[in-house]
């Protein structure tokens, strides 16, 4: 395990949790959280018992609270002190972007169990997470209008995707904070639970996953739909399609998948992500995917 002071990284069987652990300060965001959240992630992607990955919050009332304000976040409130002249200056980039492109390279399926406040980057943040859950009293906001600034976390591109251009806007052009009810009604969270059934509920959605699909599959799954929805022709889709059923189709993976269903019995898939990968992962980097 990794040693963290913003946050607790904890394996339980299949699942890893990653826990924003500043309970004093509503686990308000800094560069440092960032890094270690980033840090936790290469731990959970490189292990291959892990299966799926877990987020909530230390304490009772916050999920995040968004970008500490205060001095100790870690200098000035949403970028660098530090004089840029070169808006193309890698200083200039946005802490939660930094996090949510880590969270959209993992080959984990990712879990928010969102236990209260999340607004600003503590909202943002779930957006690259692939499935969110929020205890009753949960509350959200895209607040950033209110504070003089835009959207970050990529969250113009994310946001739209899950719950459509109006209701995206609306959310950022009010900047006002609701609660799981609207968040439920308007596609930005699974489901609401009482705050004492929420981890149970999260964890029993990891292990739906881990205990019955292939992790390759389950990469490759994750990252088709993240990144093909977007493409601009079905054609690109395609390839990928008949790439991906040509060489899985020929793994130890499907043959167990095929096996065990013929035999009526729980599969045991295994092939891993971080030796088994189709030969042509990750196709975004080839040109005719670009």
């Amino acid at each position: 395990m990794g040693e963290f002071s913003q946050i607790k990284y904890e394996v339980d069987g299949p699942i890893a949790t990653i826990t924003l652990n500043r309970p004093e300060k509503m686990n308000a965001y800094t560069r440092h959280m960032m890094r270690e959240i980033c840090a936790a992630m290469d731990l959970a992607d490189g292990d291959d018992a892990v299966r799926a990955v877990i987020f909530t919050g230390a304490g009772n009332g916050a999920f995040c609270a968004g970008a500490d304000l205060t001095p100790e976040g870690g200098g000035g409130p949403f970028s660098s002190d530090d004089p840029v002249d070169d808006l193309g200056d890698d200083s200039v980039r946005d802490g939660g972007g930094r996090l949510t492109l880590r969270l959209f390279q993992s080959t984990k399926p990712l879990i928010c169990a969102c236990n209260g406040v999340a607004v600003g980057v503590g909202a943002t943040m779930q957006l690259a997470m692939d499935f969110r859950l929020a205890a009753d009293t949960a509350r959200y906001g895209f607040v950033f209008a209110r504070r003089g600034i835009v959207p970050e976390a990529s969250s113009s591109w994310f946001l739209p995707k899950l719950v459509g251009i109006s209701q995206a806007l609306e959310w950022c052009m009010t900047g006002r904070v609701f609660g799981a009810d609207e968040a439920l009604r308007g596609g930005l969270v699974r489901s609401v639970h009482p705050a004492a059934e929420l981890l149970g509920t999260a964890r029993a959605l990891a292990l739906e996953i881990a205990d019955n699909t292939s992790a390759v599959s389950i990469a490759m799954t994750r990252a088709m739909l993240w990144r093909l929805s977007s493409a601009e022709h079905p054609m690109t889709a395609h390839r990928v399609d008949s790439r991906s059923i040509f060489r899985l189709s020929k793994s130890a993976d499907a043959q167990e998948g095929i096996q065990s269903f013929l035999e009526k019995r729980e599969p045991e898939f295994p092939c891993k992500v971080t030796s088994d990968m189709p030969d042509f992962y990750p196709w975004w980097d080839e040109p005719e995917y670009r």
